[in-house]
């Protein structure tokens, strides 16, 4: 056992158990029907209590791992043994089974959702995103066997522990995700690139921060998608601090294929949806189009603001340089200007205004990082979900919709066949080796609808999760207003301060003109 719990090392009763007590909407199991469970055990309450620490749960829910785990602790509990996960490490054979009676006893505690609410994604923005916050920082120059190579060290505040993982890892990772959540929006992930040399110039360093940048976003609308942030690939991708993270990541994924298989509503998806479920999803398609078009012009311009506050800072930078030049020039005045120019007292005092115009220059890159972090970052981010909700509208439509057709279209010439056959006399062996295929066929045309029935059950809970998003626009433009307040107010305190500096050099009009 090696004290790891997967679906494939428990006992066939904990999956029972599960089954009878899981949500029908969702592979969760509600924490008030965990509670109602653990009342059968006839355990102690400080027991119940140990064994409740021990088990994770979100937004009120225990995962299906977390179930195991915790039906795990109450057979050792149930022994006479301290319910500790320490103890579980020692199981070398199959884990102990709890004594709760027959699986088919325990539906009842189950609570029962509306039907109505089987499609409905009751998730605000705030849940979503204190459901974690992944930092990807950047371990520069790490060295492989032929080529040098970028590190990332990934930091999960909900797991709070931190792994490391290169561009391949992510690259697996992705592959898998999508495999397993076909039907579901799967951020895409930046550019590989082959790097010529790591960290040397300005273009290849600007690229592995945007590529890290990118990844950070990716690793985000991951860790916080509110229907594959328990599974176990995610866990696995943010916590495994083994040496081969991609054969871990492949297996368990062998363990559990994809969505529709492991999915309780699969095979129920037609039965929720609307009638008109093909006009809902044209309509919210076209909509979240035209989002998408409108926030990437405003990334657009975003980007532009950002750039400016940095070339502002150099200008800035440049223009107090060439004000030191001049009051560092000790020329001697020819004798027609001396006696009348104040010009060499003048030059002796720009070189000391050059001090001001750096702290100007570098309160302006603040501004173009705060611009760059603060707004262009939580564009990008939405940006990615649309864009991700984009892709998968075209699986859907090139995927399980276009493979369902060509299997239509495959039956209907088997048929056709068929009834050749029996007008024309064929060996019997052929005929029946035709009707095999025919009925082979049906079942995959079977499958291939409940698929598509599925993928739209999905897509209607995806879009839902699109609109869940919109809100991020009021973080945005806060974000926009407060680095434009803080930036002008930062910047007019440095000239506030410059300007009685230059009574000296103009007297008391502090360079301005008089009035005319």
């Amino acid at each position: 056992m090696a004290g790891e719990i997967n679906e494939g090392s428990v006992p066939a009763y904990y999956r029972e158990v599960y089954e009878a007590i899981c949500c029908r909407t969702d592979e969760r199991v509600q924490v008030e029907v965990f509670q109602r469970l653990l009342q059968r055990t006839d355990l102690s309450k400080a027991v119940l209590g140990q064994i409740a620490e021990h088990v994770e749960s979100t937004d009120g829910f225990l995962s299906k791992l977390s179930l195991y785990k915790a039906l795990a602790l109450i057979a050792l509990a149930q022994q006479g043994k301290q319910p500790s996960p320490k103890l579980l490490e020692n199981c070398i054979q199959e884990l102990p089974k709890p004594q709760l009676g027959e699986p088919r006893d325990l539906g009842t505690l189950r609570m029962q959702p509306a039907q109505d609410d089987v499609l409905t994604v009751s998730q605000t923005l705030d849940k979503l995103l204190a459901r974690d916050a992944v930092q990807v920082e950047l371990i520069p120059e790490k060295k492989g066997l032929f080529l040098k190579h970028v590190e990332y060290q990934v930091t999960s505040q909900r797991y709070k522990i931190s792994v490391y993982r290169r561009y391949s890892d992510f690259d697996v990772f992705h592959e898998v995700l999508l495999q397993r959540f076909a039907y579901r929006v799967v951020p895409a992930l930046p550019p590989k690139r082959m790097l010529k040399g790591v960290l040397t110039s300005v273009s290849e360093r600007e690229f592995i921060e945007g590529r890290r940048r990118a990844l950070g976003r990716f690793i985000n609308l991951v860790a916080r998608h509110p229907f594959f942030s328990e599974d176990e690939l995610i866990k696995t991708f943010l916590t495994f601090s083994g040496s081969d993270v991609q054969t871990k990541l492949r297996d368990s994924y062998k363990k559990t294929g994809d969505e529709f298989m492991t999915n309780r509503m699969a095979t129920l998806a037609k039965e929720y949806l609307p009638a008109d479920i093909q006009a809902q999803f044209s309509t919210s398609r076209e909509l979240i189009r035209n989002i998408h078009n409108s926030f990437h012009k405003l990334r657009d311009r975003a980007e532009k603001i950002a750039e400016r506050s940095k070339e502002n800072a150099t200008d800035l930078l440049m223009f107090g340089r060439e004000l030191s030049t001049l009051g560092s020039d000790t020329s001697s005045l020819p004798s027609l200007a001396s006696s009348q120019s104040t010009w060499g007292t003048l030059r002796q005092s720009l070189k000391s205004l050059s001090v001001e115009f750096a702290v100007l220059s570098d309160k302006s890159a603040q501004q173009g990082r705060r611009e760059e972090d603060d707004v262009v970052e939580k564009l990008n981010l939405f940006l990615d979900l649309l864009q991700s909700y984009r892709d998968l509208c075209e699986r859907h439509e090139k995927g399980v919709l276009h493979e369902h057709q060509r299997a239509l279209h495959k039956y209907g010439m088997m048929k056709r066949q068929m009834m050749s056959a029996t007008v024309q006399p064929k060996e019997q062996a052929s005929v029946e080796q035709l009707e095999s295929r025919i009925v082979q066929q049906e079942n995959a045309i079977q499958t291939m609808e409940l698929r598509n029935y599925f993928s739209l059950f999905c897509l209607h809970q995806e879009t839902q999760l699109i609109f869940t998003y919109l809100p991020i626009t009021s973080h945005i433009l806060g974000a926009f207003v407060n680095s434009q307040v803080q930036g002008h107010r930062e910047m007019g305190e440095v000239w506030n301060e410059l300007q009685p500096k230059l009574g000296c050099l103009f007297g008391g009009n502090n360079g301005l003109k008089p009035p005319i």
